[in-house]
């Protein structure tokens, strides 16, 4: 087993529960972490036998641009995607950061942190 990681990837995106939020947008950050096989990738140098980040960044990218009121729901269809898409991957952690949230404190970030596993 391996880990491959994609860290700060930042977004703008316009989730929020909040009306002003799903028209104004805010800044986040994401982060994946994905568990697969490395070894056959290891030795063979080629790309189709791994967990390929450009996919895993596009993924995130597209899911963060659909607008919802929560960030679960976000890591969910995340998660659900990458499981969905590469059979190589086994589990995947993705964090979601909102960056300067509207709560009425100096905040710098709220984040939620989701973990699931492939299923049998």
């Amino acid at each position: 087993m391996g880990i491959i990681k994609v860290e700060n990837i930042r977004v703008f995106s316009y989730h929020g529960c909040l009306e002003e939020e799903t028209k104004i947008g805010s800044d986040y950050r994401v982060d994946i972490e994905v568990k697969a096989d490395l070894q056959k990738s290891a030795k063979t140098d080629e790309l189709t036998d791994t967990v390929d980040y450009v996919f895993l960044n596009n993924v995130i990218k597209q899911e963060m641009a659909i607008p919802s009121k929560l960030l679960e729901t976000v890591a969910k269809r995340i998660l659900n995607r990458i499981f969905s898409e590469d059979t190589m991957v086994k589990k995947a952690t993705i964090s979601i950061s909102k960056l300067n949230p509207p709560i009425g404190g100096d905040v710098e970030s709220v984040t939620i942190k989701m973990t699931d596993k492939r299923k049998k």
